[in-house]
């Protein structure tokens, strides 16, 4: 706390403080945003994974000189 602080009592200060501590240990946004970009990419993925995997495999038996 700053030299601005010594008018204030002490509830003030403990307040001060708390708000502070408080601060540093909540999530920002752009943390949370990250963390859901991330687990969006891993879904489209693993989505574009199986999309592609079956896709192949339908090509594959529709084999047009099977007749």
């Amino acid at each position: 706390l700053g030299k601005q602080d010594y008018k204030k009592t002490r509830p003030m200060l403990r307040a001060t403080r708390l708000k502070a501590e408080a601060k540093k240990t909540a999530l920002s946004i752009k943390e949370v945003a990250l963390v859901l970009a991330a687990i969006l990419v891993f879904l489209l993925a693993f989505y574009a994974f199986f999309y592609l995997n079956i896709s192949n495999e339908v090509d594959l038996d529709l084999d047009p000189d099977e007749n």
